[in-house]
């Protein structure tokens, strides 16, 4: 069995879970929620599995490759972490791992109906885009040392951003009362709009297949032209108005959310512990790897430490929105919705220097981009 059919394997036991776990968040049976478990710790295994195998197959190529170089070397430089499939695959793993340790930790599986979606939506997206899943020769700039450390030790850090983005959320939603306080239209309307997106995404997967295009024709010719975009005004119009009114309903109930959320055994000082833990834990380990590793691979690479490329640019805003997260905790006392909007909003900078900079921009980093 190759690594291809376990990553398949895992993709499917994970979007399985993302749905058990909705599933049991709406109707709080135990039965259910230990399904959704079993499920997300089978999909586990088979990825970690999966990543072993695949670093073996790079390994092997590796080697055939340049046969010169030493065990150690080719070990590190053959790590599947080396484009946008095995990078998003490695941080689901990660995501997936913090997941099952706060499961584990504080008893408490509601925490799954708002950590699997993401490692779920990663997932579908490599097949929505079209990324290619082929093991490929390193590029010169990505021959380095430095590789296994800089990404390693990046990804392993988004994934307790996004940790510290599903606590944020489901805070926010359990310490709003009125529609009207800022941070209920917040979180609301964003959840609105990020499922319109998706549904939209869906949309376009359904009429045109996009999944065998390349990414760049899915951005430029593909991406919302079934609805926002459509050559339609009517339909351009439909599709508008009923986003309008989706993320409307979302903002009219969303205090539904916050009665099945309230149902379980989760206080919201829980929750705020975990999201301070999640990114006091995650920002060393972005600011050493992703920032000071990445400076100097980058040095080595490109004879500059700094050269205001655009993955350079927002990673550099990424750490100051957690650092601000931080600063505002520890120094001027900041607790409770305050600091969870910033955790939001930062795994949102994530996304963005994650998959935005490699989809919409041009840079030094293109080497990440999805082909």
């Amino acid at each position: 069995m190759n690594s291809s059919t376990l990553f398949g394997i895992s993709t499917i036991a994970y979007i399985l879970a993302m749905i058990i776990y909705i599933t049991y968040l709406a109707f709080r049976a135990s039965q259910i929620g230990i399904a959704a478990t079993t499920i997300t710790v089978a999909g586990f295994v088979s990825q970690t599995i999966a990543i072993i195998t695949r670093w073996t197959e790079s390994y092997a190529q590796w080697t055939a490759l340049t046969p010169e170089s030493t065990v150690i070397v080719s070990v590190l430089r053959s790590a599947p972490l080396r484009n946008l499939f095995e990078s998003l695959i490695f941080f689901v793993w990660c995501l997936i791992l913090g997941y099952l340790i706060i499961e584990f930790k504080y008893k408490n599986r509601s925490f799954g109906a708002f950590v699997t979606p993401i490692a779920g939506l990663a997932l579908a997206f490599i097949d929505l885009s079209g990324m290619s899943k082929e093991i490929e020769p390193l590029v010169p700039a990505l021959q380095s040392n430095w590789l296994l450390a800089h990404v390693l030790m990046s990804f392993i850090s988004y994934a307790t951003f996004a940790l510290s983005f599903s606590t944020g959320l489901m805070y926010l939603i359990l310490k709003t009362d009125k529609r009207t306080e800022p941070s209920y239209i917040f979180w609301t309307v964003t959840s609105g709009i990020f499922i319109v997106v998706l549904l939209a995404m869906g949309l376009d997967y359904l009429s045109f297949k996009v999944a065998i295009k390349t990414p760049e024709v899915l951005i430029k010719s593909y991406l919302f032209k079934a609805s926002f975009l459509n050559k339609s005004l009517v339909v351009s119009i439909f599709s508008w108005l009923s986003a309008l009114a989706f993320t409307f309903l979302v903002w009219r109930y969303g205090y539904v959310l916050k009665k099945i959320i309230s149902s379980f055994s989760i206080s919201p000082e829980a929750l705020d512990e975990i999201t301070y833990k999640s990114i006091a834990i995650g920002f060393p380990i972005f600011t050493l790897g992703g920032l000071i590793f990445g400076a100097i691979w980058a040095d080595q690479a490109w004879g500059t430490y700094w050269g205001w490329d655009p993955k350079e640019t927002w990673s550099l805003i990424t750490w100051f929105v957690y650092a601000f997260f931080l600063h505002s905790r520890l120094l001027r006392g900041w607790r409770g919705k305050k600091v969870a909007v910033v955790a939001v909003l930062g795994f949102i900078a994530v996304i963005f220097t994650y998959l935005g900079v490699n989809l919409l921009l041009s840079g030094l980093h293109a080497y990440g981009s999805l082909e």
